[in-house]
């Protein structure tokens, strides 16, 4: 039977000017938008009166000389939504930090600070970081493995929730008559030792009001899915583009199916696959829209991108039109799986594949209208596989803010908190 209680739990990624290369071009884009906090509170402004349940910010570790614009000068993701929390009140705010680069003391404090300041609205996005780049900022001679980088994401998401129970929800008392500040006996020591961690706690900040900020997680390897199963809240997956309907429920039924091993529900873990809508009042301005986005980008720009998934292969060396050469492993495992699809196809399709380098269409490359209630104002819509980022602000925001609304409930006090009813 369908389970007709079950929502929708819907998130925007803040990507300042957007996801492809040659976004920052776009009319009307505020080229700085990656370092502007006035940009970024209009677009989670924006979030939070469409009432979507969170807005995340990614991150990464390593630049280059072929890195997209908005990733050489971008804000630091915590530091930014401590920002953003004193502009928003509702919505879920959610950043990403390596757990390969990040230690778990630092980490915990982070979020547990950030839930303070926000109210009980922080997320933690842990990732592994993928490019072998990142060790060369951060002390190290290599890049870690893809199992030792998961082993330690493990052992560290353990640590970081073991150090979120340091207090308890009482422990300080502040009682200036008594001059008692806190209850040594609602303080508790980890005394971690593991293979990758030695933390003795307890964390310098008393408990947050979520007690455990909502995790989440995006990797689509077997060590990712087992990572999710064993302790996050929600996983980002790219399930869309060229993936097909039976794939994405495979991927569905496998991670959910991991679960129990560690005494979970399958309800206890979301799994939100990633769209890039670009959106018209009409068919035709979609349309119009996705067609100027992809109008930005040179073949030249997006052959330099797709070569630093790909360890900064060259890629500029082969024909467009013959099939995508054979390169052996990449590091990347959707982007493993992509190579794959797209192994007889040209290399001009692979481009269009590549996350950053040309926005997506759904498989059979046609628009879709709004399947919701509100159909009578629906314009077109254009969905990408693009792992749950917008292509382009601009091309999502038209018209009037009722486009973006849901109905309001008739005790808005009454409405769930965000993001803890993610848990939901």
């Amino acid at each position: 039977m369908t389970d007709t209680n079950r929502k929708m739990h819907i998130g925007a990624a803040l990507l300042a000017t957007g996801e492809q290369m040659a976004s920052w071009l776009y009319p009307g884009t505020p080229a700085d938008g990656a370092t502007n906090l006035a940009h970024y509170r209009h677009m989670v402004e924006k979030a939070e009166a469409g009432k979507l349940d969170f807005a995340f910010i990614a991150d990464g570790l390593f630049i280059n000389e072929v890195s997209m614009p908005q990733y050489l000068d971008r804000l630091e993701p915590v530091t930014t939504l401590s920002a953003l929390s004193a502009y928003s009140s509702r919505i879920g705010l959610v950043g990403t930090v390596s757990a390969t680069y990040s230690e778990p003391f630092t980490v915990a404090r982070q979020f547990a600070s950030l839930d303070h300041l926000s109210g009980g609205r922080a997320g933690w996005n842990l990732v592994t970081s993928a490019l072998d780049g990142a060790a060369l900022n951060h002390s190290r001679e290599r890049h870690p493995a893809h199992g030792e980088r998961y082993e330690r994401a493990s052992e560290h998401l353990k640590v970081v929730r073991g150090l979120w129970d340091s207090w308890e929800e009482d422990a300080f008392s502040r009682d200036k008559e008594s001059g008692v500040f806190f209850d040594p006996d609602k303080m508790h020591r980890l005394d971690h030792q593991g293979k990758h961690f030695a933390v003795q706690g307890p964390l310098n900040i008393r408990r947050s009001p979520q007690g455990y900020p909502v995790v989440f997680q995006a990797g689509s390897s077997e060590a990712g899915k087992e990572l999710a199963a064993e302790g996050a809240d929600a996983v980002f997956t790219g399930m869309g583009g060229v993936q097909t309907v039976e794939a994405s429920k495979r991927f569905y039924d496998d991670v959910k199916g991991r679960l129990s091993k560690y005494g979970r529900r399958r309800d206890e873990l979301l799994i939100l696959p990633g769209i890039a809508p670009v959106v018209g009042a009409t068919q035709e301005e979609a349309e119009a829209k996705y067609e100027r986005i992809a109008g930005l980008i040179s073949i030249e720009n997006a052959l330099r991108y797709l070569g630093r998934w790909f360890n900064h292969h060259d890629f500029t060396q082969y024909p467009l039109d013959e099939p995508f050469p054979d390169l052996g492993g990449c590091r990347q495992r959707e982007l493993q799986e992509r190579h794959r699809q797209h192994q007889a196809a040209g290399a001009r399709r692979r481009l269009n594949a590549s996350p950053g380098c040309a926005p997506q269409r759904d498989a059979e490359g046609a628009a879709r209208r709004d399947a919701g209630a509100d159909r009578g104002r629906a314009g077109g819509v254009l969905p990408g596989g693009g792992g749950g980022r917008v292509h382009h602000p601009r091309a999502c925001a038209t018209g009037g803010d009722r486009r973006l609304r849901r109905p309001r409930r008739a005790d808005p006090a009454a409405a769930r908190a965000v993001p803890r009813g993610i848990r939901a």
